[in-house]
């Protein structure tokens, strides 16, 4: 290790735009100035010698004037600056002025005020001289003694730090503090003595733990903490220990505080596998989602559960749990009610699936009781969803749910309406008994459908399944009784012209003559009846669409009319009866064509809708056979054809989760017999308290060991040339919202190299956190310097900036070596994501910035450019593998990102292949990127342009 990193300051934050002051007006204040203008003198020195000055002639003069005073402001001061100050000479031996420093320590450690005694301990912590610690030793024996537990915590700390890093001044420290610890009886002091055992002589603490374990319960938190990670870190060295010490942290489990009771039941998991166990573990983690209100803690300790979930022989414990777990619901965030209805919707099995439903179905209701909050339609939308799942898995439970889901139809929420109306669909195609029920739901809720969207799904399913007479009746009143008075344009002129009575009290008349027809529909006549009667409202649903201009809903319902007559004339057998239903249907088309070609809707029917009514009437004018087919079979069978294809990707998508599940053992892989295995290896398991604190620290050197591409080599940066006076090369290492630059600074030089110091800088959404500290380089020596740069948003930075040093006996100015600039790479941040394709739509619609990058590449093949840019960019196709399959020629794909800062970014890949200039021409079109921000949409681009050429190996 070097010096550089070896270390560590207390930092100190200052504003720099005042010129710094000058060392004979320093050592003025220092000297004559009152206690006021010393303090002010001594923060400035501080910040001098921090930011790289030596400063050497002011020791002796703050030692004179300012090491006697008593004030307390003083004291913490001149901690920090003992701490800073260089205290050896060149050639490494101590400063003669520290020996009175180390007679000024001395006294404030048995000064009687315990402030004074307890910071000077602290500080006692961070010296790295023997010499100066020695002289202290009995002092900070005898702090152990003092009756305040500020000054004992702090001298236990002093003594476990000093017998850390040199042994020989306090060989007996365990000893003394085992001693400290049977006869303390404050909580810190306690924690901070058994700490110290844990990592100084393990036996001796658990021996300790051994005298008080069913005291447990009764400890402070913080002691209980450390206690759950010592028998942690023995159970794991020694599984045989497991038995002693299991029942602590069952006890621990019920603790008050909830840090207690989440590691102890993370510690429970890794020592057992019973279903005991692990149900107690997992219902300490369920208890502890529900009570803490933190939602960052319940998602937390969720991805635990899914964790807990993923191991095969604990799936069926929380199987039994899945209603606990669903309690989870009563939090507002969305975030974490996705998650939970998810890990629900993975636990649910026949057993427990029917309390499942009856919870969901309670929500469901629930959400239309709630004052409309910001999230209420998208948790709708996912409590449609996974009601949908669950009953196309266990289809018994379709009946039930989907009464309650078509309300939804009529939703104000076009997205949740969506939803429901593609549940149904797939409902009504797989379960053939339940059909009469879903168009007998529909026909009651198909009057108050508010979306047109919705209305033209609604409109196809009556269409596709209505297949009694009195059904497709139903459909044609309802239809009728939708689009109001025909002609329309007839009645539209005279409604103007006011000839006519308001519309209200022309629709209550046929409204209740289909009531006593119809008896379902009774209340909702009286609800039509007493309308307001504005002219914009009072219009019927589909009239009002097709006022609107929206004469796309009128191609769906021509082709639903044309379906249903013909089914019609199959199942009635009266001349006289299909005439009248045929001409009814074709009055309807032509009453509608009649509209759009007029001046009375908002825009005028496009040629595409005038083509498929004037097609729809001419079938029905014909009647043929083969027309019968094409509308009442083939549409259904497209239909599905689709679902079938949904079924068969779900069911990949679930047998390849359970194959990475699956822990698969090849035929030659070695038995390991339990007592043929030594005590270490018997623990398969990683040391779960080592590898979080390796990941909070960002060290991720096991993901590179075990994939040899992300060696530290392929991230090394050359910043200076090799004939430069100093070379430079940074490796690069990111870990989420911090980037770590890790900087081999060589002196080629026979000189030594003085103050050499890195100067960064930085471009785009990076900070810099901390300046490297100046260092002195002796003729071709090396040392290594860490620099910290924090991460705010994905969008590509610069990292740029110099080496600055003074040559040793040189007269000459600051010497300076400018570095090459470090690009940061926006993948790092960017990872796959999946998400529908309704949201795909809805974000696409909603994003503000787009960035079209044309196409520019040497591949020549569609498929193999599509994989290419799906590899450099992290991104995910959306499009299904078999939309994309077989050549045409053209291809149009859409890929979809999200970065660890939550941002999203879409895709649309739109290229094509020139016949024309022959087989060997490459790839062209373009890539248009969408995004919120505008830093993801151009960085994006960016790392596209220049990665889309195939380098040749």
């Amino acid at each position: 290790m070097t010096a550089a990193e070896n270390v560590c300051y207390t930092l100190i934050n200052v504003p720099m735009d005042s010129e710094p002051p000058s060392e004979i007006s320093l050592k003025n204040d220092l000297e004559k100035g009152d206690v006021k203008l010393k303090t002010e003198a001594l923060k400035k020195v501080i910040i001098m010698i921090l930011n790289g000055e030596k400063l050497p002639g002011l020791l002796m003069t703050i030692i004179r004037f300012v090491l006697p005073l008593q004030d307390h402001t003083i004291k913490k001061l001149l901690l920090v600056f003992w701490e800073i100050v260089p205290k050896t000479t060149p050639d490494g031996r101590l400063l003669q002025e520290m020996i009175l420093v180390c007679d000024a320590y001395r006294k404030d450690l048995q000064h009687p005020n315990e402030f004074i005694r307890g910071s000077t301990l602290r500080f006692l912590c961070k010296l790295k001289e023997a010499e100066l610690l020695e002289p202290l030793m009995p002092a900070i024996r005898a702090c152990l003694e003092h009756r305040h537990s500020y000054v004992r915590r702090n001298a236990v700390l002093a003594i476990y730090t000093i017998y850390r890093n040199f042994e020989h001044l306090i060989p007996d420290a365990p000893e003394l503090i085992h001693d400290f610890l049977v006869n303390e009886k404050d909580a810190s002091c306690k924690r901070n003595a058994f700490m110290m055992l844990i990592h100084a002589d393990q036996d001796r603490a658990l021996d300790y733990l051994s005298t008080c374990i069913d005291q447990v319960q009764t400890f402070g938190d913080i002691l209980q903490l450390v206690i759950v990670e010592l028998i942690y870190k023995v159970c794991h060295a020694n599984p045989s220990e497991r038995a002693r010490f299991i029942r602590c942290i069952y006890n621990l489990l019920q603790s008050s505080s909830p840090a207690v009771k989440y590691e102890a039941a993370g510690t429970l998991v890794t020592l057992s596998s019973a279903p005991t166990a692990i149900k107690a573990a997992a219902q300490c983690y369920i208890d502890l989602i529900i009570k803490e209100s933190d939602n960052n803690v319940k998602l937390i300790v969720l991805d635990r559960l899914v964790e807990l979930k993923e191991h095969p022989s604990h799936e069926r414990v929380l199987q039994d749990l899945v209603m606990d777990i669903l309690r989870v619901l009563s939090t507002p965030d969305l975030e974490v009610r996705k998650k939970t209805l998810q890990l629900a919707l993975d636990l649910v099995s026949s057993r427990n699936v029917e309390e499942l439903v009856i919870v969901l179905k309670k929500e469901v209701i629930k959400t239309n009781n709630v004052t409309e909050h910001e999230d209420t339609d998208k948790y709708r939308q996912l409590l449609v969803r996974t009601l949908h799942s669950c009953s196309v898995r266990f289809p018994d439970m379709a009946a039930n749910v989907i009464p309650v889901l078509m309300e939804f139809l009529s939703d104000n929420n076009e997205a949740a309406a969506a939803d429901v109306l593609e549940f149904v669909r797939e409902a009504i195609q797989r379960f053939d008994n339940l059909r009469p029920l879903i168009v007998e739901k529909m026909l009651e809720v198909f009057h108050s459908i508010k979306s047109v969207k919705i209305y033209r799904g609604a409109l196809w399913i009556l269409g596709e399944y209505c297949s009694t007479k009195e059904d497709i009746q139903s459909v044609m009143t309802e239809v009728r009784r939708s689009l109001g008075e025909i002609p329309i344009v007839e009645s539209e002129i005279k409604k103007e012209a006011g000839e006519l009575k308001p519309e209200e009290e022309v629709s209550v008349g046929p409204a209740q003559k289909l009531v006593t027809e119809m008896g379902t529909y009774a209340t909702q006549s009286a609800l039509s009846s007493s309308r307001p009667a504005k002219k914009e409202e009072d219009r019927p649903p589909l009239r009002g669409f097709l006022l609107d201009g929206d004469f796309f809903v009128a191609a769906s319902l021509a082709t639903t009319l044309t379906k249903l007559a013909l089914r019609y004339m199959s199942l009635v057998q009266e001349k006289k009866k299909q005439n009248s239903f045929n001409a009814e249907a074709m009055l309807l088309m032509a009453t509608i064509l009649h509209l759009g070609k007029s001046s009375l809707p908002k825009k005028p029917i496009t040629d595409d809708d005038v083509d498929r009514i004037s097609l729809c009437l001419k079938v029905l004018s014909e009647c043929s056979p083969l027309m019968n087919d094409i509308f009442n079979k083939e549409c259904r069978q497209s239909l599905s054809h689709m679902l079938s294809a949904k079924l068969e990707e779900e069911k990949l998508s679930q047998k390849k989760e359970s194959e990475k599940r699956n822990v698969t053992i090849q035929p030659d892989d070695p038995i390991s017999f339990m007592q043929l295995t030594a005590k270490n290896e018997m623990s398969s398991k990683e040391d779960q308290f080592q590898l979080s604190l390796l990941a909070a620290m960002g060290n991720t050197q096991r993901k590179e060991a075990a994939d040899p591409l992300a060696s530290k080599l392929n991230k090394v940066t050359q910043l200076t040339g090799f004939s430069d006076p100093v070379y430079a090369e940074a490796y690069v290492h990111v870990n989420q919202y911090d980037i770590v630059l890790d900087v081999l600074v060589v002196n080629q030089t026979s000189d030594t190299l003085q103050n050499c110091t890195l100067e960064l800088a930085t471009l785009g959404d990076l900070k810099l956190v901390e300046k490297p500290s100046p260092l002195t380089l002796a003729p071709h020596d090396f040392a290594n310097i860490k620099a910290n740069v924090k991460v705010a948003s994905t969008e590509n930075g610069i990292i740029f900036g110099n080496v600055v040093y003074d040559v040793s006996g040189a007269a000459s100015d600051r010497n300076c070596v400018v570095l090459s600039d470090i690009h940061i790479d926006i993948m790092d941040y960017i990872q796959p994501a999946s998400c529908t394709d309704a949201e795909f739509r809805q974000m696409w619609a909603e994003f503000e910035w787009e960035n079209k990058v044309t196409v520019n590449t040497n591949i020549i093949d569609l498929n193999e450019y599509l994989q290419h840019i799906l590899k450099s960019t992290n991104m995910k196709c959306l499009t299904p593998e078999k939309a994309l399959s077989g050549y045409c020629g053209f291809m149009a794909a859409n890929l979809y990102a999200r970065s660890i800062f939550g941002e999203d970014a879409l895709a649309n890949v739109s290229i094509e292949k020139p016949i024309h200039l022959g087989p060997e021409a490459p790839v062209t079109g373009h890539i248009r990127i969408r995004a919120k921000s505008q830093g993801m949409a151009l960085s994006l681009g960016d790392k596209i342009n220049l990665s889309q050429k195939k380098t040749s190996l």
